[in-house]
């Protein structure tokens, strides 16, 4: 694809390792904000209830699937620093990684940006029973109930997220940055 510098008239065509480097460096600016914002709310995001505000970037893949490396590497990074429970660096960076390879699968097959956000939404909420069987697993909290809160909270922050996510996109253009 060829660029153009209109103030100076200049033509130049990106290579690959421009691009990747582009692609490298804005994924870890995802990982950073979602790190960021996560530390935030820290004691909101690891809880029964878990309103983990910075999984709203989630919707990112629906513009793009390549931001799928900033988001996992922000996951696992958050877990890693945040988490009272090291097993979320299997369960919660595990769930990340399966919800979001099934919107980017799904969204083949899907066109509208509202959809595809519908679809990642109902995703996320319906796998939070990863989340759910590790908390049952290592603090003994009952299964069926905080898959319901867990779901809860991820339901509400993500479709919370989805019109944040919308009218950002229609200002910086999520599909054209990587």
């Amino acid at each position: 694809m060829e660029k153009t510098n209109e103030a100076f008239g200049v033509h130049y065509q990106p290579d690959k390792s421009q691009s990747r480097i582009k692609e490298i460096a804005v994924n870890g600016i995802v990982a950073a904000l979602y790190i960021a914002v996560s530390a935030l709310i820290q004691p909101f995001g690891f809880t029964q209830v878990q309103f983990r505000v910075s999984e709203m970037f989630n919707h990112l893949v629906v513009f793009n699937k390549k931001y799928l490396y900033g988001i996992i590497l922000g996951v696992f990074l958050t877990n890693l620093f945040f988490s009272p429970m090291k097993a979320d660096l299997i369960f919660g960076v595990g769930q990340s990684l399966i919800a979001l390879l099934i919107t980017i699968l799904c969204a083949k097959f899907i066109k509208c940006i509202w959809t595809r956000m519908i679809v990642n939404t109902i995703v996320f909420t319906f796998t939070m029973f990863l989340i759910a069987i590790e908390l049952h697993l290592a603090i003994k909290l009952p299964f069926l109930f905080t898959w319901l809160t867990t779901a809860a909270g991820e339901l509400v922050v993500m479709a919370v997220g989805m019109p944040i996510m919308y009218f950002i996109n229609k200002r910086v253009h999520f599909d054209k940055i990587v």
